[in-house]
C-alpha cells in the first residue's frame, strides 16, 4: 500500500520576538533581536544572566472558559505549548471544542491525535524550595523527613505540572483530540522527531490530522545553571545581549538560552483538499540518527549523525542535494557544534554546498531546546511559502574552514522547491526534515 501524502495546513508559534506566524516572520526578516537581560529571576549571579523571554502572554486568552481552571496546573512549558497549538488550529481554519464550544468540531476526533516534544522540565525552585526546606534536619538533606514533611508541602497535583506528557494531554483535553497521542523526550531534537511521527501516522493511514511540534522554557535558574556547565552559554556578552549568538562565526563565544513553542497541524493531502485547507507545503523526507561521543554532551567533530540524518531525509524526498533552496541548521553559536554541522553539511552537499544558502535563528529568539528545532521547521516553511531567506543577524566573519554559505546579508529573495532542517541533542540524537512546495 502506497503511503498517502501529508501536508502542512497550520502554523502556530510563541517566541520572544514574536507570537503567531506573522508577527514572527516580521520581525525574523526584520531583524528584530529578542535577546536581553533575564527579568523573571534574578540571573545576575550567573556568569550568563541573557536569554530569550517571551512577554506579555496570558495563556487564559488561548483556552476555552471551561478549562481556564486548568491553567493553574500548567508550568511555563505547558504554556508554551497550549499557546501555539491554539494559534495553529486557528490558522488551519479547524473548529474544535477549543476554538469554538458551541459549534460542532470539523475534525473527526478519533482520526485527530497529538505528538509533542518536551524538553527537561524544571521545576519552579521557589515552589519547591519550601518543600526541601521542610527535608532538613541538622542543616542535611533528610530524606526521611523529606517524606513525612517536605511533601506535605506540595499540592497533590504538583507532579502533574511537570510530567512531559502533560503537554500532549491539555491540547488532546482542550481539542477533543482522542486519536494517537504521544510525547518525546530526546532533548534538543524532540519537537522534530515528534513531527516526523505524526507525518509517520499520517502517511500510513493511523491518523488524519496531528497536531505537532515542540516546546520548551529554558528560562529558569536551574536550565541556565545546565547550560553554563555544559560551556554552551556566551558568558562575555552580558552587557551586549543582543549581539551574543553568532553561528558559525569566527568570533562565537556561546550561545543564549530562550523560550518558545512550535506548532504545526498535519493533515493527510485528502482530507486538506476535501476541506479546502490552504496548504503550506508537504512533508516529503525525514530522517533521524543516533551516534554517541565520550562525554555525551559535544556531538562528533566529522557531525557524522547530523549528516546520516540529512541524508536520510533528502533521499527519502527523492532529490538531490542541489535541489535544496535553504538550509536552517541548529546553527547555537557554540563552536563545537559549529564544526560539528559544518562538516555535516559538507559530508552531504558535496559541491553543491557553497551556494546552499544556510540561516540560523538563534541570534534573534536564543536557544530554547525542543522548541527550536519546530520553530526552525516554522520558519523554513514561511521562508518557502514567502520566498524569503532572512539574513543571520550577528554573523558576519564565517570561519573560512567551515566552506558553508551563511546568509551573512539579507534577506534575500529567492524562489525554492525544497527546504530542510537539521536539529541534534546532547546525548547523540539527530533529526533532519525536507518540506516541499505542494504541487498536484
Amino acid at each position: 500500500m502506497a503511503e498517502r501524502r501529508v501536508v502542512i495546513t497550520g502554523l502556530g508559534m510563541t517566541t520572544c520576538i514574536g507570537t503567531g506566524k506573522d508577527a514572527y516572520f516580521e520581525a525574523l526578516t526584520g531583524g528584530k533581536i529578542g535577546i536581553d537581560t533575564i527579568s523573571r529571576f534574578d540571573a545576575s549571579h550567573f556568569p550568563s544572566s541573557i536569554g530569550g523571554e517571551v512577554r506579555d502572554i496570558k495563556t487564559r486568552d488561548y483556552v476555552p472558559k471551561a478549562h481556564r481552571k486548568a491553567t493553574k496546573l500548567m508550568c511555563r512549558d505547558i504554556e508554551l505549548t497550549v499557546i501555539a497549538a491554539d494559534l495553529a488550529v486557528r490558522d488551519a481554519n479547524l473548529t474544535t471544542k477549543g476554538t469554538d464550544p458551541t459549534s460542532p468540531s470539523s475534525l473527526n476526533p478519533i482520526r485527530s491525535g497529538v505528538n509533542i516534544g518536551a524538553g527537561l522540565i524544571c521545576c519552579d525552585i521557589e515552589e519547591l524550595g519550601g518543600a526541601v526546606t521542610d527535608g532538613v534536619t541538622d542543616n542535611t538533606f533528610d530524606y526521611g523527613k523529606w517524606g513525612t514533611d517536605g511533601m506535605q508541602s506540595l499540592t497533590p497535583l504538583w507532579l502533574l505540572k511537570y510530567l512531559p506528557n502533560m503537554l500532549n494531554c491539555h491540547i488532546s483535553i482542550i481539542h477533543d483530540l482522542q486519536g494517537p497521542s504521544n510525547a518525546i523526550t530526546c532533548a534538543d531534537t524532540g519537537g522534530l522527531l515528534s513531527i516526523s511521527e505524526a507525518a509517520k501516522l499520517i502517511a500510513r493511514d493511523k491518523a488524519d490530522v496531528m497536531i505537532c511540534g515542540g516546546a520548551e522554557s529554558k528560562i529558569n535558574p536551574i536550565d541556565l545553571l545546565r547550560q553554563v556547565f555544559f560551556k554552551y552559554t556566551n558568558n562575555d556578552s552580558n552587557d551586549a545581549p543582543q549581539t551574543a549568538c553568532k553561528p558559525f562565526d569566527e568570533d562565537a563565544k556561546g550561545t543564549a538560552i530562550a523560550e518558545g513553542g512550535g506548532i504545526m497541524v498535519l493533515e493527510s493531502l485528502e482530507h486538506a483538499l476535501d476541506r479546502g485547507a490552504h496548504i503550506y507545503g508537504e512533508i516529503t523526507g525525514y530522517g533521524s540518527s543516533t551516534c554517541f561521543t565520550e562525554d555525551f554532551i559535544t556531538p562528533e567533530k566529522n557531525g557524522e549523525g547530523i549528516a546520516i540524518a540529512l541524508q536520510q531525509a533528502i533521499d527519502k524526498a527523492g532529490i538531490a542535494p542541489a535541489d535544496i533552496g535553504l538550509l536552517i541548521p541548529q546553527g547555537v553559536g557554540v563552536k563545537q557544534m559549529d564544526v560539528a554541522e559544518a562538516n555535516a553539511i559538507n559530508t552531504v552537499f558535496g559541491d553543491a554546498t557553497t551556494a546552499l544558502p544556510i540561516y540560523s535563528t538563534k541570534p534573534q529568539i536564543g536557544f530554547a531546546g525542543t522548541a527550536g528545532c519546530s520553530i526552525d521547521l516554522i520558519t523554513a516553511v514561511l521562508a518557502l511559502n514567502n520566498d524569503i531567506i532572512p539574513k543571520t543577524q550577528n554573523t558576519q566573519n564565517v570561519s573560512k574552514h567551515y566552506g558553508i554559505n551563511v546568509t551573512s546579508d539579507g534577506p534575500i529573495k529567492k524562489e525554492m522547491q525544497h527546504v530542510v532542517t537539521s536539529c541534534h541533542a546532547i546525548g547523540g540524537q539527530t533529526a533532519a526534515m525536507v518540506v516541499s512546495r505542494y504541487t498536484t
